[in-house]
């Protein structure tokens, strides 16, 4: 798992969800560990302890299985839209 091209940090030290390996594409621990350190990494440990939870139900949970990319145009909506409305105002798949 990379961001911007570098090794994305599970950030254990922030909370330990899944210490054995990120996962997507549902709402489990590895994909609460994804998105704790997504936020981390992009908007900063503060951010992330507030909103991966929602950034989970709301974006990693609804990730393709095999591939796919988020820019920071992607994070930064969903974090709007999460922060305006909550996680709710995305439509289930």
């Amino acid at each position: 798992m990379t961001a911007d091209g570098r090794p994305l940090e599970p950030r254990l030290d922030l909370l330990n969800h899944s210490s054995a390996r990120f996962d997507w594409g549902n709402d489990e621990s590895g994909a609460a560990q994804l998105a704790l350190a997504i936020l981390a990494d992009h908007a900063g440990d503060e951010i992330a302890l507030r909103l991966y939870q929602e950034f989970k139900t709301a974006v990693v949970a609804r990730l393709p299985a095999k591939r796919w990319t988020l820019s920071h145009d992607d994070i930064d909506h969903a974090l709007s839209v999460i922060e305006t409305t909550g996680a709710r105002a995305f439509p289930r798949t």
